[in-house]
């Protein structure tokens, strides 16, 4: 019956805690966009995520 005084704080500080983390990830915008990266992998990306060095120019001489 003891241990119930140390678990009840320790369970609302960790409740605490959570909600915490929750009001600041809904205040700092992480749930605007929920679908765009889902139709954001599907697109297909045409441009290559590594640019290619210029080609050489060879002189034909």
């Amino acid at each position: 019956m003891d241990i119930l005084f140390l678990l009840i704080p320790i369970s609302l500080v960790i409740m605490g805690v959570a909600i915490w983390v929750f009001l600041w990830a809904i205040r700092s915008g992480q749930f605007e966009d929920l679908e765009g990266p889902a139709h954001r992998i599907l697109m297909d990306d045409d441009d290559p995520r590594i640019p290619r060095r210029p080609e050489l120019k060879q002189d034909d001489e």
